[in-house]
């Protein structure tokens, strides 16, 4: 059973409660090595660091406001292949829920790898929070914001800009973790709470660097659902926005017209983990000939070809998983709604198998498993 516990904060100082409990993780030894967000010397980004010395964990950021890769692929590179030793990994929520899923596919081993888990109020684009840091808009004071925003679920932020599309649309702000690191509801300049699950709890307890108790914050779960509501009405919208205009095929190519073939979109996908992939292959390196005979055929062919398949294909093979995270979106050069694609589909296949991605390692994934009436749909069901 997970233990709770509330951590008081000393002089406004919330990143420093949970930097001081991330140290004594290294220092008493329950982990081995953390891997968290930590700030470039230039303060305007963030980059994925792994840290053994406990000193190093001075200039982390905890709740970093981007998400410049899909930590859910960081750890699976570090997990997948001989992980002896006990090693952390502080996430956001949608990171966690991509590597509970890539942990289904054999992707992400979890024999010595624990998730520690941060409430995310959204993250910015990568360029856009470089512009904030130089307009005096980043850095702590929109830390402070943000959490100050978090008690209650009304988060403020500066003029002119705005989280990224899919963090818009997410509606799990929150996760279970190994811990769980909690921000809404609290009163983060403060306390914060903090939650252990079965795995980390009686070793943290024995080490005596947590006091457990049953105390919590009474307007979480009230703040939580506020968020959610309220992120779950703009995904309807941009769904209906999105539907409105990519009504049928002709519809779609004429959206993603622009789609120059980059596979960026494949790249950033933490679910996209095949080693071997049919579009890294020969089969649409086409003759020149060949494009001249589709173009005899119609009298005109779309370049580059195969946009439509590419997507398709894409689609068929990790919608069902795909647990919104948006990196596709920050991946595409031509700012194409690859993740509102991809969130809109997805809604609706998940729903029909009933299956929510990255919820429990123990489901079963809809493409790993068959029933013969699994594609019956219930009337109302979509």
């Amino acid at each position: 059973m997970a233990k709770k516990a509330a951590v008081k904060v000393a002089e406004e100082k919330t990143d420093e409660a949970i930097i001081g409990f991330l140290k004594s993780l290294l220092e008493k030894e329950v982990v081995e090595a953390i891997l968290i967000p930590k700030t470039l010397p230039s303060q305007d980004g963030f980059v994925q660091t792994l840290i053994r010395d406990p000193e190093k964990l001075n200039g982390v950021c905890v709740f970093s406001p981007t998400m410049p890769v899909q930590s859910a692929r960081v750890v699976s590179n570090l997990s997948v292949k001989n992980l002896g030793k006990k090693v952390a990994a502080v996430l956001k929520a949608c990171e966690i829920r991509a590597a509970v899923e890539l942990a289904k596919f054999l992707q992400v081993k979890m024999d010595n790898l624990y998730l520690i888990g941060i409430d995310c109020p959204g993250t910015f684009e990568v360029t856009d929070y470089a512009r904030m840091v130089q307009e005096g808009k980043g850095g702590e004071s929109l830390t402070k914001e943000l959490l100050k925003g978090m008690e209650k679920g009304e988060l403020s932020l500066p003029s002119g800009y705005s989280f990224r599309t899919a963090c818009q649309m997410c509606e799990y702000p929150v996760t279970q973790a190994d811990i769980s690191i909690k921000l809404f509801g609290y009163k983060a300049d403060q306390e914060i709470g903090i939650e252990i699950g079965d795995k980390l709890g009686k070793e943290i307890e024995e080490k005596g660097i947590l006091s457990f108790s049953e105390n919590g914050s009474p307007s979480r779960s009230e703040v939580i659902s506020k968020v959610i509501a309220e992120r779950t009405k703009k995904r309807d919208a941009l769904f209906q926005e999105f539907k409105g205009i990519v009504k049928d095929l002709q519809a779609f190519l004429d959206r993603f017209s622009t789609c120059v073939r980059c596979h960026n979109c494949m790249v950033a996908c933490p679910i996209c983990y095949c080693k071997e992939c049919v579009f890294r292959t020969a089969v649409f390196e086409h003759d020149g000939d060949q494009f001249l005979r589709w173009a005899d055929r119609k009298g005109e062919i779309r370049m580059p070809t195969d946009t439509l398949i590419f997507h398709l294909i894409r689609m068929s093979h990790m919608v069902t998983s795909c647990i919104g995270c948006g990196l596709c979106d920050s991946a595409c050069p031509s700012r194409l709604p690859v993740a509102t694609l991809f969130r809109s589909v997805g809604e609706r296949i998940q729903k029909m198998f009933q299956y929510v991605p990255g919820r429990n390692v123990e489901e079963t994934p809809p493409v790993a498993s068959f029933k013969e009436d699994e594609l019956k749909i219930e009337s109302g069901a979509l």
